[in-house]
């Protein structure tokens, strides 16, 4: 993750959205600031060859623009979230859409990331998900299972009772369940991008002090 601190000085403004964020969904930018925030940004980070995850802007004892970006192919490195916080910045230093001052974070989705695309539960198929929906489904707000697929505009996910279609719209929220499994495919697909480099941990040292009687 890649943290810098912001003040601004301008009221927000809030715009009726039209073509980009129109198509975003919930899952990626849920409140109007964040909508506003994800049009502003998107098209910085696409030129740079990334795609926008996830943005949140939450309030509290310190306002902090939270914003997940990764390839298109998956995956993220330190610096390259520093190379589009430094972007994002200097793009909100112009629009300057926020009043308060604010922490700006750019980081990885993380091994148990938010799903927030439709083809993200195509992407992690075979994997343990968490997903939640706006209104009750067959009495029921909360399914977790493993991912199977997706079908047209629905999200398949295999639950006790077998395997269920829910409408992406539907959905409020959804991510990957921590498991050997998810930690398994992570490192690989990092090792793949070459981000882990196994020469790193071929020598192990142990540092044990004792003292002699």
């Amino acid at each position: 993750m890649y943290h810098r601190e912001r003040s601004t000085g301008r009221v927000p403004v809030f715009l009726c959205l039209k073509g980009l964020t129109a198509l975003m969904s919930d899952l990626i930018a849920n409140a109007a600031i964040d909508r506003r925030m994800a049009e502003i940004i998107t098209p910085v980070i696409e030129d740079m060859g990334f795609e926008l995850v996830r943005v949140r802007f939450m309030g509290g004892k310190t306002h902090v623009l939270q914003i997940m970006v990764e390839r298109p192919d998956g995956g993220i490195d330190v610096d390259d979230c520093a190379r589009v916080s430094t972007a994002v910045s200097a793009t909100l230093d112009v629009e300057d859409p926020i009043a308060e001052a604010y922490a700006l974070e750019v980081s990885s989705p993380g091994i148990d990331r938010p799903l927030t695309r439709l083809k993200d539960f195509d992407v992690w198929q075979g994997y343990e998900a968490k997903i939640e929906t706006s209104e009750l489904i067959d009495g029921r707000r909360r399914f977790k299972g493993e991912l199977a697929g997706i079908e047209g505009d629905e999200v398949l996910i295999n639950v006790d009772e077998g395997t269920i279609g829910l409408k992406f719209d539907w959905l409020s929220d959804a991510k990957l369940v921590l498991t050997d499994e998810l930690i398994s495919e992570m490192l690989r697909q990092r090792k793949a991008a070459g981000v882990i480099n196994e020469d790193d941990f071929d020598e192990i040292e142990t540092d044990v002090s004792q003292e002699d009687d």
